[in-house]
C-alpha cells in the first residue's frame, strides 16, 4: 500500500464520520445518514473524475465503498452519536479537518499526474476535498462551511499549491506528503480553536453600524 493509498483511505474514513454525525445531528433515518455519509467521503472525487472527463472511481473500484460501510458499522456499534455534545462536535472537527487535508493532497496529485498547470492542480484538490461536504450541506438544507466558517477551502487551496511546487521541485515522496497531510491538519485544527477567518462582508456591515451609531 502507498502513501497516497494509505491518505486516501484515512480521508474516506474521516469523511464518512462526518457526514454520519450530519445526519445523526438531522435525525435523519438510516438511509439519510448512510447518504450523508457516502455523499461526503466519495463526493468530492466524482466531481473531480467528472471534472478530468474520466469514470468516477467509486464507479469501477468497491474499496471506498467497503471502507464507508465499515465506518458506519463501526460508529454504529460504539453508538458514536450517544457522545456527549462537546465530544460530537471535536469528533466531527477532526474528522473534517483530516479529510480536508487527506483529499486535498489526493486531488492535486490526480492534477500533477495529469501534468496540469497550477490552476488545475489547485481547482481538483478543492473540488476533491470540499465537493462532498458542499452536496451534503445543501442536501441538509446548510450553508456549506466553506462559504461561512474558519479557513476551510483556503487550506485546500494552499495545499493544491504547494503540491504543485513540491511536484515541480522533485520534491513530492512519502514524507512531505506525511508531512503536508499533518500540517494541513493542524493548520485546519488551530483554525477552528483560534477562530481564524477570512475577512467577511457581514463583520465589515456589523462595524460599519457600529461606527455609524458611534456618530450619531
Amino acid at each position: 500500500m502507498t502513501t497516497t493509498d494509505l491518505i486516501n483511505i484515512i480521508g474516506t474514513i474521516a469523511f464518512a464520520i462526518s457526514g454520519y454525525l450530519v445526519g445523526y445531528g438531522k435525525r435523519l433515518d438510516v438511509l439519510g445518514v448512510v447518504i450523508t455519509a457516502l455523499l461526503t467521503a466519495v463526493g468530492g472525487g466524482m466531481m473531480r473524475d467528472a471534472l478530468v472527463g474520466h469514470i468516477p472511481q467509486v464507479f469501477l473500484r468497491t474499496d471506498a465503498l467497503i471502507v464507508v460501510f465499515a465506518t458506519l458499522a463501526a460508529a454504529w456499534l460504539f453508538r458514536l452519536e450517544r457522545r456527549r455534545r462537546a465530544a460530537l462536535t471535536a469528533a466531527f472537527i477532526v474528522a473534517d479537518a483530516i479529510g480536508l487535508a487527506a483529499f486535498s493532497i489526493t486531488g492535486a496529485q490526480v492534477g500533477v499526474a495529469l501534468h496540469l498547470n497550477l490552476f488545475g492542480v489547485v481547482v481538483l484538490a478543492f473540488v476533491t476535498a470540499v465537493g462532498g461536504g458542499i452536496a451534503r450541506d445543501i442536501l441538509v438544507n446548510k450553508v456549506p462551511m466553506i462559504l461561512r466558517s474558519d479557513l476551510y477551502g483556503s487550506i485546500a487551496i494552499l495545499i493544491g499549491i504547494l503540491m504543485y511546487l513540491l511536484a515541480k521541485a522533485g520534491w513530492s515522496n512519502a514524507l512531505t506528503l506525511n508531512a503536508l497531510f499533518i500540517g494541513g491538519c493542524l493548520l485546519r485544527l488551530t483554525a477552528y480553536r483560534f477562530h481564524w477567518q477570512l475577512p467577511g462582508f457581514q463583520n465589515r456591515h456589523r462595524e460599519q453600524s457600529r461606527q455609524d451609531k458611534g456618530a450619531a
